[in-house]
């Protein structure tokens, strides 16, 4: 067990595919506003969903870590679709929806995280990785591509994957007006 989205099968090192759940070090406050590591109570929901059963793993693809994306069963449970439908992660929309359905369902009952306070999965890792490159807490990225000036915000769908060259004229921005202002226009995903 690695995460609440990623285990070991074997030698394999498997991302669960369709779903993002909270990571090691990322906090949650329940409904009384006290924290909690979510991270770990998500690792700890998908550990008793495999509970010592045979976990059976169909390959989907390879993604930029080396990591094997597969669809995963354990006694018959489809594992990601359980994490969701247990509140523990939501549906990974940027990358397959076949899981939103539970997470609506899921975030209508209030089942697990649905019940707290808890930044996305995708959020929490973007500000992990600007760490002290973004001033002053700025997390906006303003990239220069062959589409001109755009800058993306934590959730978009390239946000993870855009890196800021100052060299190149690329910058951080605090707030989208200020990036409207500078002349760069948002992401469409």
């Amino acid at each position: 067990m690695i995460d609440g989205d990623t285990i070991h099968v074997g030698e394999t090192r498997i991302r669960l595919n369709g779903i993002d759940a909270p990571e090691a070090g990322q906090d949650c406050r329940s409904a009384q506003g006290f924290p909690f590591s979510c991270g770990s109570h998500a690792t700890d929901g998908l550990r008793a969903l495999i509970a010592g059963r045979a976990v059976n793993c169909a390959p989907l693809d390879i993604d930029r870590y080396g990591r094997t994306v597969a669809r995963c069963t354990a006694g018959g449970i489809d594992l990601g679709q359980q994490m969701v439908r247990n509140g523990l992660a939501i549906a990974y929309r940027r990358y397959d929806t076949v899981y939103v359905p539970d997470e609506d369902a899921a975030r209508r009952s209030g089942a697990g995280f649905w019940s707290a306070q808890m930044q996305r999965p995708s959020d929490f890792r973007a500000q992990e990785q600007v760490g002290d490159a973004a001033p002053g807490g700025c997390v906006i990225k303003g990239n220069i591509s062959s589409s001109g000036r755009i800058y993306h915000v934590p959730g978009n769908a390239f946000y993870d994957e855009t890196r800021i060259s100052p060299s190149r004229g690329e910058r951080w921005f605090c707030t989208e007006a200020e990036a409207r202002a500078a002349g760069w226009r948002a992401a469409r995903r």
